[in-house]
């Protein structure tokens, strides 16, 4: 076995691309014809969109024909979050009512929180707790007051399946049966959850639910939208032009994008129980070397449900931005928090949120595992962690750390 140089531990960022992905893709690239065309080359590149979509769908239990693909997940929550999205509920002559209040956690993605199309007047955080879980109590006062001072008038919810950051998986399916008593829709962005825990959309009981390839080994530039029916509707799809993916999202589809993604979903669905346990285990001998090397040191949202790749912690007397280049130079590649912040190393809103103190999220870092981690990657980082702590210039700091 070949000895690791370097330790790639920011799965959730990004995932390298499987091999199997990227020889399925060089053959898509080889397919000539335009999936919209009618003759026999468009209808070998819709063959393979198709059985990608197949493939996504069943990642998450949905039907095939509810997957809309997109070009990533920001896209793919932008869309949806839009006061144009109705619920006709199946019939035709049916009521549409637009949601005109947007109801999102506080740990969300900045995709969520900043991406979505709500004027900032009709958009409200909620709060979560100490360990990142979404305040179920509030939610509900939330919505049974807004049901009772707007009749007839409906909310839309989002709320991540899990936090990009610290792993914290959210009680969906319990936020689903409080949308469903008021009326509100409920989105899900489920880009880092899917393809670590199993995902049934059915049984969360989400209207949406949003993916991206790039976290799960699949090539990146490529997302989806997942519905649970066909009932929802929009009434300002932001890209309009041709007919393409039911309407939702026009433009010539990214054939090999689009087939990567297949392949990647396919692979993490055949491995997801397998796969869990041994992230599982990888991340638990991380943070079992943590306070061996400093007892202070703290792991953000341990006491909730957590994905098996994610471990987000702290060491009191180190800086998150000295650290992460200390640790590169060693290397090992590690993140602060969401790598969608231009480079930027900045105080996680996630941590603000749980209420972490600013000294202690000042230094938050991020371990996020996938499926290139080994063994020897943890140890690797365990050994230049040490350095680093080794390195704090206040002697009674580093006592305390």
């Amino acid at each position: 076995m070949s000895v690791a140089t370097r330790a790639y531990l920011d799965h959730n960022a990004t995932t390298p691309v499987r091999p199997e992905v990227v020889q399925a893709m060089l053959r898509a690239l080889e397919l000539t014809g335009n999936p919209s065309s009618v003759h026999a080359e468009g209808r070998a590149a819709r063959s393979a969109i198709e059985t990608a979509r197949v493939a996504v769908a069943g990642l998450v239990g949905a039907k095939a024909a509810n997957v809309v693909f997109t070009g990533g997940g920001t896209e793919a929550n932008a869309t949806i979050l839009s006061p144009g999205l109705m619920d006709c509920d199946g019939g035709r002559d049916c009521v549409r009512t637009p949601a005109s209040l947007l109801l999102h956690s506080a740990t969300e993605h900045a995709c969520v929180r900043d991406g979505h199309r709500f004027p900032s007047q009709a958009t409200e955080a909620i709060p979560v707790d100490a360990e990142g879980i979404v305040d179920t109590a509030w939610l509900a006062a939330r919505l049974e007051r807004f049901a009772a001072e707007h009749t007839g008038a409906r909310a839309l919810v989002s709320v991540h399946l899990a936090n990009n950051e610290t792993g914290v998986i959210q009680p969906v399916a319990e936020i689903a049966t409080i949308a469903k008593r008021f009326g509100a829709l409920l989105h899900s962005d489920a880009v880092q959850a899917a393809g670590k825990i199993a995902i049934d959309i059915e049984a969360l009981g989400v209207d949406v639910l949003t993916l991206s390839a790039h976290k799960l080994g699949g090539p990146k530039g490529v997302g989806a939208i997942v519905f649970r029916t066909g009932a929802l509707e929009l009434a300002d799809k932001p890209l309009r032009g041709g007919g393409q993916e039911r309407g939702w999202r026009a433009g010539t589809e990214n054939v090999p994008g689009i087939v990567g993604f297949g392949i990647a979903a396919g692979l993490a669905t055949q491995a997801l129980a397998q796969e869990g346990a041994r992230l599982a285990a990888l991340r638990d001998r991380l943070e079992a070397g943590l306070p061996a090397l400093a007892p202070q040191s703290v792991v953000f949202g341990r006491g909730a449900p957590r994905l098996p790749n994610t471990s987000a912690f702290a060491t009191p007397g180190l800086s998150a931005e000295t650290t992460l280049i200390k640790l590169d130079l060693a290397g090992v590649a590690l993140s602060s928090g969401s790598a969608c912040s231009s480079g930027k190393v900045k105080r996680s809103h996630v941590l603000t949120a749980m209420g972490v103190d600013p000294v202690m999220s000042a230094g938050a870092l991020r371990a996020s595992l996938g499926w290139t981690t080994c063994e020897q990657e943890i140890d690797l980082f365990l050994a230049a962690y040490a350095k680093a702590l080794a390195a704090i210039p206040d002697r009674s700091a580093r006592a305390a750390a």
